[in-house]
């Protein structure tokens, strides 16, 4: 391909949604993977939705995605052609990180898909950019072109040997935790490298994912979004170092804690996020607001994320700023360690919204800080949410108070929203459901702390305000008195809690 077309918006399948989708008839939350295909033609069609993610990782996914689009809505893709207008992207499935079974699957309708438009007359092969999450290295990224490489090869010579299918696809690295995202530069250095060795050109442009969920998960939410920002602004000067168009993607959900990006929020997102190029819409930015508030949501995105000049950071700031997440992470690690074997019982609760291989064991792989083993980012965040206790305050109010004013000054001027997020996150905080958590433990009283410090520091109303909050809180007391009790009644008070915050986790 000569020009294409970057997506704005990246509809993905992330399960963040508390309410049923606005095309499902029958208003259930839960979309089974049977669903999927026409949930991606619903947001291509009626919320414009540039570009959806195709999830191979730990997750049931349908290999003949590409067959049914075309076979059931021919005319709508006859004029709007995958891989020219609207994008599919597979998210592959990391073979270093859990069983590799699903590739291969993955892999071949990358090459079916290509043989069927060729038949119906399409001149644009609909899938040929995939991503590797948890890219850890630059050989990771090169080893899922040669694998490719060589199914094409094989395909061809074997199956179709009248057919040409193009052995090459593009990949794009998803880069999770804070050291691989600032370390960005260096590892697609190095890719670049093998990339011309191997194939004998260099890339005319990388497109690189930057997660903003499973950073603050492991990390906490300061060293996340301070994380994300370095990242950004060091992939910029990148590209302008090895002339090179670079194209970054923000992984982010609606809940501040996994980077903040709702309809009502999209200001803030790009005012925090500059230089991201393509934005990703969770389930609960299309699901958990009404069609037209989505709609503008996104038109927003894509007028104002093309033209939004990108972070530049100094190198002075940049190492206050390792730093400070260096600091804050040490805080949140150490409480949350504690934290976790109380908030269990909430874990276990949570609800399913989509059809996901087990966790751990064979096909899985799990995530984990100091050993301790975590649920996924979802589920983790709507957790201590349905608890009273949104995870942002975790860490974040000791890291804050122990910074000097140098510090200070810098966090303040690269974290502009600070303030107004952490008013809006104040009223989601239930002090009753606080204090009985503390009785369990110790650790309780560290997270106090957090919020206290934020308190004095930014004038913070603590608790509810509207009707929504007030009732928020009150649910979230009875699931901390309950939540030992039982599973289906804790999972029908956090589906409601969700309802009235907009989001599931």
């Amino acid at each position: 391909m000569t020009e294409r077309k970057i997506p704005a918006i990246m509809g993905t399948q992330h399960p963040d949604n508390a309410n049923a989708p606005f095309w499902d008839t029958a208003q259930q939350p839960f979309i089974s993977a049977y669903r999927e295909t026409d949930e991606a033609f619903q947001n291509y069609q009626a919320l414009d939705v540039d570009e959806y993610m195709w999830d191979w990782e730990g997750k049931h996914a349908d290999a003949a995605v590409i067959d049914r689009l075309f076979s059931t809505r021919y005319d709508y893709f006859k004029d709007h052609q995958l891989g020219r207008d609207k994008f599919l992207t597979f998210r592959f499935p990391n073979i270093w990180e859990e069983k590799g079974y699903n590739l291969m699957q993955a892999m071949t309708a990358f090459l079916s898909s290509e043989d069927f438009a060729n038949d119906l007359g399409f001149d644009q092969r609909p899938l040929f950019e995939a991503i590797l999450p948890m890219a850890q290295r630059a050989d990771q990224i090169l080893e899922m072109q040669l694998l490719f490489e060589k199914l094409a090869q094989f395909k061809d010579a074997t199956f179709t040997p009248t057919e040409d299918n193009k052995a090459y696809i593009e990949m794009i690295p998803l880069f999770e935790d804070f050291e691989t995202q600032y370390h960005a530069p260096e590892i697609l250095k190095e890719y670049l490298r093998l990339h011309e060795e191997h194939f004998g050109f260099r890339p005319k442009y990388l497109r690189v994912f930057l997660a903003g969920s499973d950073s603050a998960l492991s990390a906490g939410f300061m060293s996340s979004i301070i994380g994300n920002k370095l990242a950004l602004a060091r992939l910029h000067q990148f590209a302008e170092e090895e002339n090179i168009a670079i194209y970054p993607i923000s992984g982010t959900g609606s809940a501040i804690f996994r980077g903040g990006l709702s309809p009502r929020r999209v200001e803030r997102y790009v005012r925090e996020f500059p230089g991201v190029r393509t934005a990703t819409v969770q389930s609960a930015f299309r699901y958990d607001f009404n069609l037209d508030e989505a709609k503008a949501g996104i038109k927003y995105l894509k007028e104002e994320l093309p033209k939004a000049k990108p972070l530049v950071i100094s190198d002075a700031d940049e190492a206050i700023l390792s730093e400070i997440a260096q600091k804050s992470s040490e805080f949140y690690q150490e409480t949350l360690e504690q934290l976790v074997p109380d908030v269990q019982p909430i874990f276990k609760a949570f609800p399913k919204r989509r059809d996901r291989r087990q966790h751990v064991g064979v096909l899985g792989y799990s995530r984990s800080v100091d050993n301790v083993e975590l649920p996924r980012a979802i589920n983790f965040t709507g957790a201590f949410y349905s608890i009273g206790i949104p995870p942002e305050f975790i860490g974040f109010g000791r890291a804050y108070a122990s910074l000097t004013d140098e510090q200070l000054a810098v966090l303040n001027h690269y974290y502009p929203s600070m303030k107004t997020d952490f008013a809006e996150l104040a009223h989601y905080v239930n002090t009753d459901a606080l204090e009985i958590l503390k009785t369990q433990s110790p650790a309780w009283q560290e997270v106090e702390e957090d919020i206290q410090i934020l308190q004095e520091a930014f004038n913070l109303h603590i608790g509810p305000e509207t009707l929504a909050e007030q009732q928020h809180s009150d649910i979230a007391l009875q699931v901390v008195e309950f939540k030992e009790g039982a599973s289906v009644a804790i999972t029908a008070l956090i589906n409601r809690m969700a309802q009235l915050r907009h989001f599931l986790g």
